[in-house]
């Protein structure tokens, strides 16, 4: 079809045609940059922590800070856990993947370096930690029973641990491609040497930089003094049965004990995400209302267009014109129309992605997104101008001169 007359008409209505061309353009802008926050959104609830979370349960409690020995008594609090049917493994840890603080510390290269080389989530455990975590260990060996320091020997000034175990993203940020087995860094002042890499664990405290996320590390510290949280390991099956099992044994060693929390990791994850899905579900609804407000209003344009031609379709009905070239006519000019709206809405939608990149820290908008976005509008737009298009289609050229 030759668009030539289609073009000559819309300079006829170029108010209307340009304010939906300017909604579309909106639209367009708004509904990339919304798909790109859902996608990306999702994408990081979606992390790999490197842990088996499926099988894992984290125990907060209160009131053995003044115990006359914390640090025993967390230790036997441990054992009779261990002890519980279909509790596989458990230990005392600092602190677990997904969790709004964390426990970070910088590590440098040497003692006398002034600049840190990362900054790094330190998790502090005994030999037990690794196996109770599920933790995959790619290179090297765990901890010995003779590596392990106790935090209230570093409250009290004593050395800190002389090894460590890194993940596989922490080895390239110190060591670059090198085999960071025997090597030694500085997370205190007391050097420590990699004896073992795992595949991967996230910090507690996720970033927008995957890279970042990954740089863990575990040290050979058995929690005391009151601080840290029992983690126990058992089949997803026995799960609410341990935890239930857990509250009443640890009441029954000690009745003054809050038990502050007995969660699964899993849980702790659906918690720590829980604003992003939110957030997420917000965006899908804007970008219905966005599309909703845009069919209409194309379905509202193109309604008017048909009645205020009724007699030019008429006379194009008389002289020859088929339906369907009636129908291809509309769709051709919605086609336009809309093509000319996703054009600004495209620079609109860079415009706003910078925006975003400035005051937030998100990523460029991939390019992806503005065919899919494109498509979207395309295929609204043929789809709200189908029935007005129908309409004039089916307008009899008599009717139509008849109404001259």
């Amino acid at each position: 079809m030759d668009i030539l007359p289609i073009l000559a008409a819309l300079k006829r209505q170029k108010t209307a045609a340009a304010l939906i061309a300017i909604e579309i353009a909106l639209c367009c802008a708004i509904v990339c940059n919304a798909l790109f926050l859902i996608a990306h959104r999702m994408e990081a609830s979606r992390i790999d922590s490197g842990i088996a979370e499926n099988e894992l349960i984290r125990v907060a409690t209160a009131g053995l800070g003044n115990a006359e020995n914390p640090g025993l008594r967390m230790q036997e609090d441990l054992r009779a856990l261990e002890a519980l049917p279909g509790v596989r493994q458990a230990a005392l840890v600092n602190q677990v993947p997904f969790f709004r603080s964390s426990w970070n510390t910088s590590v440098r290269m040497a003692r006398d370096d002034q600049q840190s080389v990362a900054d790094v989530g330190a998790y502090y455990g005994d030999e037990r930690l690794l196996d109770t975590l599920g933790l995959r260990l790619v290179a090297g060996r765990n901890f010995t029973h003779d590596e392990i320091v106790t935090f209230e020997g570093l409250f009290a000034g004593e050395e800190g641990p002389r090894v460590a175990i890194i993940t596989q993203t922490l080895a390239r940020t110190l060591f670059g491609d090198a085999d960071a087995l025997g090597k030694e860094f500085y997370p205190s002042e007391t050097p420590a040497r990699v004896v073992g890499v795992v595949e991967r664990l996230i910090r507690p405290n996720i970033s927008e930089d995957p890279d970042f996320t990954g740089l863990s590390m575990i040290l050979p510290i058995r929690m005391g003094g009151g601080y840290g949280f029992y983690l126990l390991r058992a089949a997803p099956q026995d799960r609410a049965a341990v935890i239930e099992a857990a509250r009443t044994k640890l009441r029954e060693i000690s009745p003054n004990r809050i038990v502050l929390s007995a969660t699964t990791i899993e849980e702790l994850r659906s918690s720590y995400f829980e604003e992003d899905r939110v957030m997420a579900g917000l965006l899908v609804a804007v970008v219905v209302a966005l599309l909703i407000v845009t069919a209409l209003g194309i379905v509202g344009l193109a309604s008017f267009w048909v009645q205020r031609r009724r007699r030019q379709i008429g006379i194009r009905r008389a002289l020859g014109a088929t339906r369907r070239q009636i129908l291809y006519y509309f769709q051709t000019e919605n086609f336009l129309i809309v093509t000319a709206g996703i054009v600004l809405g495209m620079l609109a939608a860079y415009a706003i992605s910078g925006w975003l990149m400035q005051q937030y820290e998100l990523p460029r908008l991939p390019w992806l997104y503005l065919p899919v976005g494109a498509l979207t509008l395309w295929l609204l737009g043929q789809v709200a101008v189908l029935a007005p298009a129908l309409r004039a289609a089916s307008v009899p050229p008599a009717t139509a001169t008849r109404t001259v």
